[in-house]
């Protein structure tokens, strides 16, 4: 078994069944409970990020409708499947028409990532919503809602999926670490948490990559699976640079430029995150944080617009540098 095949199971063995299960979007499950407990169901956009549960509460939706025959009763079509005008007029055209199983008098038709159906197949779709409403509901989902034409957003009831919330984010991944018997740190679910930007899907399977390498998932482990720069690398490049010592500071940077293979931008955003950081421990002043944020803007600008990237940042470690000596001001100009 491939690594992405492993990784999936993960995704797929804690996924909920029942929209109860689900993490936070409480206020999304009630609706959604209600439509179940009378048996009718609108069309229904579900909009948000990656990873917050648009997929898992279509799903959820459908075992609550149908039960253990939900797969008798939908269709699940994803970004492997191809939507373009032909699969509308011939698949799901087909499959609409058909009479549902059981109590519930329609079908559910899935479509993920909606958003990037062409406009033809989108204007093909409206018409096959309207045509057999009677025997078939969709569930549009999407991370964008501007990519859906504005008929279908009308004909639909649009649930808006917000980022989960920190705790229930981080309570999620103890839940799975625990039922998988994988010891976890604070810090290494600190890093999950930062790296995978509220995408719960990530964030499972970062967990289950960083758990392949041993018994212990840290901070290190979960940087080392993802491949990227442990924050403590460029906090110290960082300190380096304020303490004057910008040789030492040019050599790590060095590092992360030639040995991590990280771009100037990568960088910028890195000392950025750390810079703005509440635990980042960098000794500076509300004023001196701010006019380093203002530096890092115009070293971004610079590097977007084609400056070199090894310049560009020795610059930047000069500036500090000039500041921790305390010759100069923090200022790009």
């Amino acid at each position: 078994m491939s690594e992405v095949q492993a990784t999936e199971l993960w995704v797929e063995k804690y996924r909920p069944r029942r929209l109860d299960e689900m993490v936070d979007q409480k206020e999304i499950v009630e609706r959604l409970k209600e439509f179940v407990k009378d048996k009718n169901i609108p069309h229904l956009l579900f909009v948000g990020p990656p990873g917050t549960g648009k997929t898992t509460a279509a799903l959820c939706l459908a075992y609550e409708l149908y039960g253990e025959a939900w797969r008798d009763n939908t269709l699940e079509l994803n970004a492997s499947d191809e939507r373009g005008i032909d699969v509308i007029r011939t698949r799901i055209k087909e499959y609409a028409r058909t009479v549902p199983l059981g109590e519930v008098p329609f079908k559910l038709i899935i479509l993920d990532e909606a958003d990037n159906m062409t406009g033809d197949a989108q204007q093909a779709l409206r018409r096959t919503m309207e045509l057999f409403s009677r025997t078939a509901r969709f569930i549009l989902i999407a991370n964008y809602a501007s990519k859906i034409i504005e008929p279908i957003q009308s004909r639909c009831a649009i649930f808006r999926f917000q980022p989960i919330p920190k705790q229930d984010f981080i309570a999620r991944l103890k839940y799975i670490a625990d039922r998988e018997g994988v010891t976890v740190t604070d810090d290494g679910l600190e890093a999950i948490w930062e790296e995978s930007a509220g995408d719960m899907r990530k964030a499972i399977n970062t967990l289950q990559a960083a758990a392949a390498l041993g018994s212990k998932v840290d901070a290190d482990a979960v940087y080392r699976v993802l491949g990227k720069v442990t924050p403590s690398e460029i906090r110290e490049m960082i300190k380096l640079a304020l303490a004057g010592d910008f040789l030492a500071a040019r050599e790590r940077l060095r590092a992360l430029l030639y040995s991590y293979g990280l771009s100037g931008v990568d960088i910028v955003k890195l000392v950025y995150r750390e810079v703005v950081s509440a635990r980042g421990g960098l000794d500076l002043d509300d004023r001196g944080r701010l006019e380093l944020l203002e530096l890092l803007g115009e070293i971004n600008y610079r590097l977007v617009e084609g400056a070199d990237d090894e310049i560009q940042l020795n610059a930047l470690l000069a500036k500090l540098a000039l500041v921790g000596k305390g010759s100069a001001h923090v200022s790009a100009r």
